[in-house]
């Protein structure tokens, strides 16, 4: 049951920082090695990749009182339609790159100057997730996001249909 969505996920969105305190440039597709989003200023390692849930683009907007624009948020890659909240640990397929989840992005000082007074704070919570690169590959706008299940787990009959079934 934990290891089941209800469909896979989708990326809206793509940013990279060619340096450090740069610029977000949004991207359409990018390549993703070992150690992040290739041209990014990224951290190797744990913190390879930030992903963020575009569903809660609108409650971070709601705290502020001010629409949010991805770039604001300065995290990798934005994904609908699947809870990233429930993927922490597992491995997921974004596009030909499969990820890690390690764990949450928490907000930083600088979402201060980005969202304005409060914008930390609306941030908590909504800040995203970290995960390091298991497999590099590329990624595209609209890529499907999906989480990887281990052939153990569906033999042991937790993989199955999307509508709650053992196959």
């Amino acid at each position: 049951m934990l290891v089941r969505d209800a469909h896979p996920g989708q990326v809206t969105w793509i940013g990279m920082r060619p340096e450090r305190l740069g610029a977000v440039v949004s991207v359409e597709r990018v390549f993703v090695g070992e150690d992040g989003l290739e041209g990014d200023h990224a951290r190797p390692g744990k913190r390879a990749v930030t992903l963020f849930q575009q569903e809660h683009l609108a409650a971070v907007a709601s705290f502020t009182g001010a629409g949010v624009r991805p770039e604001a948020l300065r995290r990798n890659i934005h994904v609908a339609g699947l809870n990233l909240a429930a993927l922490r640990g597992a491995r997921v397929r974004v596009g030909d790159a499969l990820v890690e989840i390690t764990g949450v992005c928490a907000p930083c000082s600088r979402m201060q100057a980005a969202l304005g007074p409060g914008g930390y704070n609306a941030l908590r919570g909504h800040g995203g997730w970290c995960a390091r690169v298991l497999e590099p590959g590329a990624v595209t706008l609209g890529a499907p996001v999906v989480r990887e299940v281990s052939p153990t787990l569906q033999s042991e009959g937790v993989g199955g249909a999307a509508d709650g079934r053992n196959q």
